[in-house]
């Protein structure tokens, strides 16, 4: 089996997320793509991050139509902290023999050095690595300091796509429109709910 792993805070998850993980699925031919929402993300320590339970919620609305993006709770359901590496390696554990796919931007592939322990994260999976106009790197560079991750990459094409989830959050405090950049049930929750409001 070839498995997707998408992390990340999700908040809110809107359609760059969603059309990232659609076209890793189809160019990979991936089975499933799980989502995998981060609990207590090591590296936005001090920053304001929606309780989990709406962030839960939002993916819920965001994944539902589509079979193949499957929500997973292994990192909400753990004690932190949570580092990418051991994610995988649950991950691994729970799919016995399946083949695992990471999927990042290029932006996460420029900055793994200072990851923790990308050594092991490669060792338990292929990088999907989603490249970013605005993003360079330097691959020699990154094969030095993680050596062998070279042949551990593989690159998806996406449609150029600037949605942020900061963004989103902005233009909610501001009062500005977010139709279209996000599914209406996301939209529609983030308003009942009221997040975003006070930023």
């Amino acid at each position: 089996m070839r498995l997707g792993v998408l992390g990340g805070t999700f908040d809110p998850p809107h359609y760059a997320h969603l059309l990232m993980a659609e076209q890793a699925r189809e160019q990979l031919a991936l089975e499933r793509v799980l989502w995998i929402p981060a609990a207590d993300p090591p590296h936005k320590r001090g920053q304001m991050i929606t309780p989990v339970k709406h962030r839960l919620e939002m993916l819920r609305l965001a994944l539902a139509d589509n079979p193949y993006f499957v929500l997973s709770l292994i990192d909400v359901e753990r004690p932190g902290p949570h580092y990418t590496a051991d994610t995988l390696a649950l991950v691994a554990a729970e799919n016995q023999g399946a083949e695992l796919f990471f999927l990042i931007g290029s932006d996460s592939l420029r900055d793994l050095p200072s990851w923790h322990d990308p050594a092991r994260l490669i060792q338990q999976a292929f990088l999907a690595v989603i490249q970013r106009p605005d993003v360079t790197y330097d691959l020699a560079s990154l094969e030095t300091a993680i050596p062998g991750l070279s042949g551990r990459l593989v690159f998806i094409d996406m449609p150029p796509m600037g949605i942020a989830a900061a963004d989103i959050r902005r233009r909610v405090s501001a009062g500005r429109t977010i139709r279209y950049l996000l599914p209406a049930g996301v939209e529609a929750y983030i308003f009942q709910q009221k997040l975003y409001c006070d930023l």
